[in-house]
């Protein structure tokens, strides 16, 4: 054990969370009877295994998935896509109610699953649970709306009569992360099945376990099994598989990837999604409520273990409030509990694998030996378990440090003092990324106006980023560098459709008729053009 990785209790060393007696393991929950019913479809000639962070042992032996395996699923998933979209749509969306139902009933599965294969504390995996059952009550009760024929005016009022439709894309590639398993997975297939669509999705290995439970449970609710196709294995191999075969690809991942990804999806003309990376910013205004803020900010920063593209990396606090607020925010982070148990209980859980721990460490490593301070953290803790690290406070982080725009994905946030308000909106939007933003303020005409000065996809107003992401009806997604498309609201469902326009033309042609020649019908429709105009047609 180096010093780095030794326990200082001068930072204020994390405690560990106590785990309750009789508390279930991993035998406990991944059985062989578990992994053989989670895995009785999925198409795979080979064998993998993914493993648990809080051990490091192996959960589950998993099919393993070739090329040829990827393009069995897709034929599968495009036989069965078809007679899907023929059943009518508010038949679709009562298989999403009913699975909305059994999510919640059985939740405590797969909130063991979810942290077995991610690490998280319990209390963030829950939140995945809260993020997909929202999501399925959202589009179970609106698709029909959103999917529904609508009229439009003509190119001649009365006589052309328009409907647009919305149809399916055919099978939709989904490539989910391993970070929100649940909801980064099935969460974001919901309305690609409402609207019609197939899918073949490819988990990360490592957290395959819960979007399968996810997909078993899709089908116990009422979706044809065939229509949701799983493939396994290494990125590098089967993602590009499920992108030459796909009719549009969602992807959720990093930004290096996703250029990949856009690049292989635009080679063949097909659409794509992307939700990328994020240096998310909090801004902490001088009228803020200083013991709110840091709260708040433990929830920003820390949750699974800062493993969340909406998570908050850097920290703007007005000089005036500044140190009141790292002295708040300090106390709440060194009294953070860390564990490893199937329950309730601890604050923060481990991270996912070995290049997140040594990503971290070399942000942490690189900004003290350049000069930062560390108010809290800097510690790994493998007491705990193999991947664990404190979260972790820097204070006079300054570039050309790397945390100061790498995006870090751990607990770990930079502190900056601000005076202008003009001067920290300029900061915040000073990076490539722009997913998530938090503003903090007693004022609320005040923070609008900060917040619509922000360049994030969404920003949330006295907290850090489950307000906007909860508030499924609005569209949530990136701009810059952080991706293309949204999730949720009409955008989040109207993607996986192509709109079709079918015009019906009565009475009259487009063209010369009832004796006019070419002069005479241009004339008449010239005239035509401005009467519409007149009468403020659309």
């Amino acid at each position: 054990m180096t010093d780095l990785q030794a326990p200082d209790t001068a930072l204020g060393t994390n405690p560990v969370a106590a785990t309750p007696a009789g508390a279930r393991t991993a035998a406990d929950v991944v059985t062989p009877e578990v992994v053989a019913q989670l895995t009785r479809d999925v198409v795979g000639s080979g064998r993998t295994a993914n493993h648990s962070p809080f051990t490091g042992e192996k959960l589950a032996d998993l099919p393993e998935s070739t090329p040829e395996d990827v393009a069995l699923a897709f034929e599968r998933a495009r036989a069965a896509q078809s007679v899907w979209a023929a059943v009518p749509v508010r038949q679709r969306a009562a298989v999403l109610l009913r699975f909305h139902d059994l999510v919640l009933e059985r939740q405590a599965e797969v909130l063991d699953l979810i942290q077995l294969e991610t690490g998280k504390a319990r209390l963030h995996a829950h939140e995945e649970v809260l993020a997909v059952a929202s999501a399925a009550r959202h589009y179970g009760r609106r698709a029909p709306n959103y999917l529904k024929a609508k009229r439009h005016t003509g190119a001649v009022p009365t006589l052309t009569k328009v409907t647009e439709l919305r149809q399916p894309r055919g099978v939709v590639g989904q490539i989910a992360p391993w970070n929100y398993p649940l909801e980064l997975s099935v969460g974001d297939a919901l309305p690609a099945f409402v609207s019609g669509n197939a899918v073949v999705m490819k988990p990360d290995t490592e957290t395959a376990l819960t979007a399968l439970w996810a997909r078993d449970l899709l089908v116990e609710a009422g979706l044809p099994a065939e229509v949701f196709q799983v493939v396994l294995g290494e990125g590098p191999v089967v993602g590009p598989e499920v992108v030459k075969h796909a009719d549009y690809v969602s992807f959720t991942g990093s930004t290096r990837t996703g250029r990949e990804v856009a690049q292989g999806a635009a080679a063949r003309l097909v659409g794509v999604s992307l939700e990328l990376g994020g240096k998310n910013a909090m801004l902490v205004l001088a009228d803020a409520d200083v013991e709110k803020a840091a709260a708040g900010a433990v929830r920003a920063c820390f949750s699974s273990a800062g493993q969340l593209c909406i998570s908050i990396e850097r920290l703007y606090v007005h000089e005036s409030i500044a140190d009141d607020f790292v002295q708040r925010f300090a106390t709440r982070t060194k009294a953070m509990r860390l564990g490893t148990a199937l329950a309730y209980g601890a604050d923060m859980g481990s991270l996912v694998g070995e290049r997140q721990l040594e990503n971290v460490q070399r942000h942490v490593d690189e900004a003290v030996a350049k000069g930062a301070t560390l108010v809290a953290g800097g510690v790994a803790r493998p007491d705990i378990g193999p991947l664990f690290y404190e979260p972790t406070i820097l204070d006079g982080v300054e570039a050309p440090m790397a945390v100061c725009a790498e995006e870090t994905f751990g607990p770990v946030v930079s502190i900056y003092r601000f005076t202008d308000e003009d001067d920290v909106i300029g900061l915040a939007n000073a990076t490539s990324y722009g997913l998530n933003s938090s503003v903090w303020t007693k004022n609320a005409k005040r923070g609008h106006e900060v917040a619509v000065r922000l360049r994030t996809g969404t920003v949330n107003i006295n907290e850090g980023y489950a307000p906007a992401y909860g508030s499924v009806q609005s569209p949530m997604g990136g701009m810059k560098d952080s991706g293309l498309g949204r999730r949720h609201g009409s955008e989040g469902i109207l993607k996986f459709t192509e709109a079709q326009t079918v015009a019906h033309q009565r009475l009259m042609p487009m063209a010369p008729s009832f004796g006019m020649d070419d002069e005479r019908y241009a004339a008449f429709m010239t005239t035509s053009l401005r009467v519409l105009k007149a009468l403020r047609f659309r």
